[in-house]
């Protein structure tokens, strides 16, 4: 059984969460969360560099200078590659370049994941995170009592608007739901913080990969 500390608002140790260790995945091979992220990653490029080859250059249909008796190198078009101004070489075109990863790839890696976050001690589940206001001295309060000064992960169940608002402004912090928490997400932060509500769905999503794995 895996024990994950429960604080309150304050910051104050209140409890654990117990979780199960058949959830959880102590394999070594990090090749399906390399996978994933990467995917994420590539996904997240918008391909859109683009260069002009000799053939697209404008001008240059005239032969620079005669081809003998000059002194200088033979030249045909000014669209050349190796002039100034002419066409590139090999150079860069609108392209996707998003990778695909299959289901059960993507739940393996989440597992991974958040599994090595648990085992790292890098998961803290809060009783509730609720605002009356949405003011971001409260929520970096909290995680300054989390001791979450170099970035973290809000988990939140259902997302609560208030407090999205309230840590938008906060460097490296961001805030998602249980259900579209991801692999890439759970690696990028250093501190995932889970209300308990929202750590009952994750919950549920290691059960399911459980299942299916068995």
């Amino acid at each position: 059984m895996s024990k994950l500390p429960i604080c309150n608002m304050k910051g104050d140790r209140t409890g654990e969460f117990t979780l199960a260790d058949d959830l959880l995945d102590s394999g070594k091979s990090g090749d399906p969360v390399v996978e994933a992220v990467t995917a994420h990653r590539a996904k997240q490029r918008a391909g859109t560099a683009s260069t002009l080859k000799r053939g697209e250059v404008k001008g240059g249909g005239a032969k620079p200078w005669r081809q003998k008796g000059t002194g200088r190198a033979r030249a045909g078009t000014s669209r050349s590659p190796v002039w100034r101004g002419g066409g590139v070489a090999f150079g860069p075109k609108p392209r996707s370049f998003e990778k695909t990863v299959n289901k059960k790839v993507a739940r393996a890696a989440f597992r991974r994941a958040f599994s090595e976050k648990v085992a790292a001690g890098d998961v803290i589940v809060i009783d509730k995170l609720e605002l009356k206001e949405a003011k971001t001295r409260i929520v970096a309060d909290l995680l300054g009592k989390l001791k979450a000064d170099k970035g973290a992960l809000l988990v939140l169940h259902p997302v609560d608007r208030s407090v999205t608002l309230a840590a938008r402004n906060i460097r490296n912090v961001e805030v998602t739901s249980a259900q579209d928490v991801h692999t890439y997400q759970i690696v990028r932060y250093p501190l995932v913080v889970v209300t308990k509500d929202a750590m009952e769905k994750i919950q549920d999503r290691l059960k399911k990969k459980s299942r299916r794995a068995s």
